[in-house]
C-alpha cells in the first residue's frame, strides 16, 4: 500500500515533489506517512481526493513553525507541503489589494509589497510564517493593537475542502469565516495599506507588573500601533514599549509626547527592542496564552506568580491584555493543572482566560491544550 500511495502522489505532484516522510517530517513527535508538495490548487484537490479515498489523514504544512502547537495529533498520513503554492497572483496597487498564494512567506510578501509603498499590516512573530499558516491560526503580532488580526484584512479565500472540492469564501466585513474552513486554503485576497514613512518606539523600564496599568493608559489615548511588554523573571527588570507609525513628524511628535508622559527613563528610538515581536518560549517549554482586560493584567500576572511559586517570564501585547507566559516543560501534569486551576479562578471574575499553547508532546498529551483558533 505504501508504494501505491507514493506512486499516486508522484503522479499528482511530480517525481521530485512526493516522497516517503523523513525523520524531520514529524507531528507531535510522530513521523508522518508521506509528504506531497502540490504546485496548483487542482493538485491540492487531487491529493485530498486521494487521501479521502484511502482513508488517510492530511495535514497542511507551510514552514512548520506552529505545527507542534496545541493538542498532540494522531498519526498523519500525508503532510501537504504548501511550498510550491507561492507568490502574488494579482496585485492591484491602485485598489490596494493582492491575491497571494498561501505558501508565500509573509516576509517575502512584505518585501514585494514594499517596492510599491504598501504593506499588509500584520507581523506574525514566527519568522518563517507563511500566509496560509498565519491565516490558519490567525497568528497576530504587535500590530494587532491597532490593525486587528490577519483575518480582518482578508476579502476572500480560495480553498479545497476535505473531499477535494475547490471553493471560495467571501467575507463579511473582512471576515470570511476562516475558522469554519475544513480543508486547505490555497490563496487569499488581502487588503493592503500604505507603508508608513517612519516608525518610532518608546521604551520605559517596568520594575514590577504593578506599574503596567498607568503606563498602558497613558499610551492608549495616543493611537499607538502597538504596546508590548517584556517581563523576564530572575530579578531582571521588565520593559514596556509602544510603537508609533506614520509621517515622520507625526510619529516623532507622538513618541516624544508619550516619553514625556511616561517620565524619567523613557527613551525614543527608531530601532525596535530586541525582544519585540519574538515569542518568549522555545519548543520544549510550556507556553500559556493569557488574555484579560489590560487593567487586570497586573493582577493576573501576580496570581500566576503566586500559583507557580515565583515570577514567571511574560511577553506580549500588554495594550490588549494578551500575553504569553513561560513555564518549564518538565513540570508534572498535576502541577500544571494546579497552576491553571488557580489562575482560572482569578481570571473567571475578570472575564479572562488562560490556555496552554505549546508543550512537549508527552506533557501536552496530559493537558487540555488550545485548539487552532485559541492560539491568538
Amino acid at each position: 500500500m505504501t508504494d501505491q500511495v507514493l506512486t499516486a502522489l508522484v503522479d499528482i505532484c511530480g517525481p521530485d515533489y512526493a516522497r516517503v516522510a523523513r525523520s524531520t517530517d514529524t507531528v507531535s513527535g510522530r513521523r508522518a506517512g508521506h509528504v506531497a508538495v502540490p504546485a496548483t490548487p487542482q493538485a491540492v484537490a487531487d491529493v485530498l481526493r486521494l487521501a479521502a479515498d484511502l482513508g488517510r489523514s492530511v495535514l497542511p504544512r507551510g514552514s512548520g513553525s506552529k505545527i507542534g502547537w496545541g493538542a498532540p495529533r494522531d498519526a498523519v498520513g500525508i503532510l501537504l507541503d504548501t511550498g510550491r503554492l507561492n507568490g502574488m497572483w494579482d496585485h492591484d496597487v491602485d485598489r490596494a489589494t493582492a491575491e497571494v498564494a498561501t505558501g508565500t512567506p509573509v516576509r517575502a510578501l512584505q518585501a514585494a509589497l514594499a517596492l510599491h509603498g504598501q504593506r499588509l499590516p500584520v507581523d506574525p512573530p514566527s519568522p518563517t510564517a507563511t500566509v496560509g499558516g498565519m491565516l490558519a491560526v490567525n497568528e497576530s503580532g504587535p500590530l494587532r493593537h491597532r490593525f486587528g488580526t490577519p483575518a480582518e484584512h482578508v476579502d476572500r479565500v480560495a480553498y479545497v475542502d476535505r473531499s477535494g472540492e475547490v471553493a471560495e469564501s467571501d467575507g463579511e466585513d473582512g471576515r470570511p469565516g476562516l475558522a469554519e474552513i475544513d480543508g486547505v486554503i490555497t490563496s487569499a485576497t488581502l487588503r493592503l495599506q500604505p507603508l508608513p514613512q517612519a516608525r518610532r518606539w518608546v521604551g520605559v523600564a517596568v520594575p514590577t507588573p504593578m506599574q503596567l496599568g498607568k503606563l498602558i493608559d497613558a499610551a492608549g489615548g495616543m493611537r499607538p500601533s502597538a504596546v508590548e511588554a517584556d517581563l523576564p523573571a530572575g530579578g531582571q527588570r521588565g520593559t514596556l514599549a509602544a510603537l508609533f507609525e506614520g509621517q515622520e513628524a507625526a510619529a516623532v511628535e507622538q513618541a516624544e509626547r508619550l516619553a514625556a508622559a511616561w517620565g524619567a527613563g523613557a527613551v525614543v528610538t527608531p530601532i525596535a527592542p530586541p525582544w519585540w515581536g519574538v515569542y518568549p518560549f522555545r519548543r520544549d517549554d510550556l507556553a500559556l496564552r493569557l488574555s484579560v482586560a489590560p487593567d487586570d493584567l497586573a493582577a493576573a500576572l501576580y496570581a500566576l506568580s503566586d500559583a507557580a511559586g515565583g515570577p514567571v517570564p511574560v511577553r506580549g501585547s500588554a495594550g490588549l491584555g494578551s500575553v504569553h507566559a513561560v513555564l518549564p516543560g518538565t513540570l508534572a501534569p498535576d502541577r500544571v493543572r494546579g497552576i491553571l486551576d488557580s489562575l482560572r479562578h482569578v481570571l473567571l471574575a475578570r472575564g479572562g482566560r488562560v490556555v496552554p499553547v505549546v508543550a512537549p508532546p508527552e506533557l501536552a498529551g496530559e493537558l487540555e491544550m488550545a485548539g487552532p483558533h485559541d492560539f491568538f
